[in-house]
């Protein structure tokens, strides 16, 4: 095989398969569980709430602090579902097409995880505040087994981020607030996937990527305020992320064996989303609090992955813009105990006809309910319990193993998404110094 044709074969094997995955619990790979108060109302609330619990989604929330406040909180992310086989089948070079194998039906391919969160906010004046959130909005682990039929598109993959958000706010009358911050966050990503090799009778090669990157991003949000309701607006950007890493192909034989590599120094290139939030809370008797929270994502941004040197190719993507919608309520029981429950609605960016096992998403129904306690004046513990219905969705990107080249093998996917659901039990704690 020549040098030519070798690099040809390991972008296009490269590009076959890098993708990321995510079933999680807000849109595609976001996670949203940043906190426990939040989570007990299908987060329909948050940018019009004030505090520490609210900055990762307004920095105007801790203009009116008058003191230090902590609060750290984790979640457990229990998913469930199968990804399903309905007659795939993989067309090597010559050969007729045959149905790519495996086991059929791939359960649970998404591991339970735990997902912590925090923030810190610190008074400077009157009206003024420094905040600071540290959260993982894009974190999962998948593990598909190395016989599952989407073993081409998809095996094992890691994501994991830190976003750091230092944030400024300020009171500037006795009805308005506005806030900002800088959000800065790594990125940790590995994944790998099967490559066919040109005869059924040979075991499958295999490719792996690993890469990290630090990106910047920005937040900023109003609130305005009145004896009887709150109404925040916040925006998100997009982050434009830059992963330096490795990609090792190893496992081909026969005419393909020359195309097994070590690369160092490989670029990759996307951007997550931006995000406009719309909310309020009104007071509509002592003791009871309304909430409603829409959120719109701008997975359009999501639309390819750029690939450098050595590789220099774009994968499509092809994400839709898409939005969430939530209400919920917040009861104060007694002056310690507050209860609360919400119900919040999200449709997938991924689309029918480009939805992969990478990315086995759907629209979904969040469900919460959650209850805060007053241990003490200073020290409160929020819970919350969250069950998220997933719809069935069909798994049928078509991929192509060494596209572009002599050697190319279609994958005619064809697949489902089904029983999918998750239980998420989330924990913290708020502390007032």
């Amino acid at each position: 095989m020549s040098p030519s044709m070798k690099a040809s074969v390991v972008a296009g094997a490269f590009v076959s398969a890098f993708a990321f995955v995510g079933q999680a619990h807000a849109q595609a790979f976001y996670l949203q569980e940043q906190s426990a108060r939040g989570a007990g109302r299908a987060f329909s609330g948050e940018v019009a709430d004030t505090g520490a619990a609210s900055l990762w989604w307004n920095p105007a929330a801790i203009a009116d602090s008058d003191s230090v406040e902590v609060t750290l909180n984790a979640s457990a992310i229990l998913p469930r579902g199968e990804v399903v086989d309905r007659g795939t089948v993989i067309v090597r070079p010559a050969q007729t097409p045959a149905p790519v194998g495996g086991s059929a039906v791939s359960r649970n391919p998404i591991n339970n995880g735990v997902l912590p969160s925090g923030a810190f906010v610190a008074p400077l004046g009157r009206g003024i505040a420094f905040g600071l959130a540290v959260t993982s909005p894009y974190s999962f682990t998948t593990d598909y087994s190395d016989a599952s039929w989407a073993r081409y598109s998809a095996d094992r993959t890691r994501l994991r981020t830190v976003d750091i958000q230092p944030s400024l706010a300020i009171a500037l009358t006795d009805w308005l607030r506005v806030g900002g911050g800088v959000n800065v966050e790594y990125t940790d990503a590995s994944l790998s996937n099967k490559l066919p090799n040109l005869s059924a009778a040979l075991p499958d090669g295999e490719q792996t990527l690993s890469g990290n990157g630090w990106d910047l991003g920005w937040t900023a949000g109003m609130q305005m305020h009145n004896d009887f309701a709150t109404v925040g607006v916040a925006y998100k950007s997009a982050i434009k992320h830059d992963l330096k890493g490795d990609l090792v192909i190893s496992g081909l034989l026969g005419p393909l064996a020359t195309s097994n590599a070590s690369l160092s120094g490989v670029h990759a290139t996307f951007y997550t989303p931006a995000q406009i939030i719309v909310g309020g809370r009104f007071r509509a008797t002592s003791k009871l609090t309304l909430n409603a929270q829409a959120v719109r994502y701008t997975w359009s941004k999501f639309d390819t992955i750029q690939l450098g040197a050595p590789i220099n190719a774009a994968i499509p993507e092809n994400y839709r813009d898409s939005w969430s919608l939530a209400g919920g309520v917040d009861y104060a029981v007694s002056p310690r105990l507050t209860v609360r429950a919400g119900v919040q609605r999200a449709i997938t960016p991924t689309q029918d006809g480009e939805r992969d096992a990478r990315v086995p998403d759907s629209n979904r129904w969040n469900y919460g309910a959650g209850a805060s306690f007053n241990v003490s004046r200073r020290f409160s513990v929020d819970a919350a319990a969250n069950y998220v219905d997933f719809a069935n969705a069909s798994i049928d990107r078509i991929t192509a193993a060494y596209a572009g080249t002599p050697a190319q093998t279609p994958v005619l996917v064809n697949g489902e998404l089904q029983k999918a659901h998750a239980i998420v039990l989330s924990l913290g704690g708020r502390l007032t110094l």
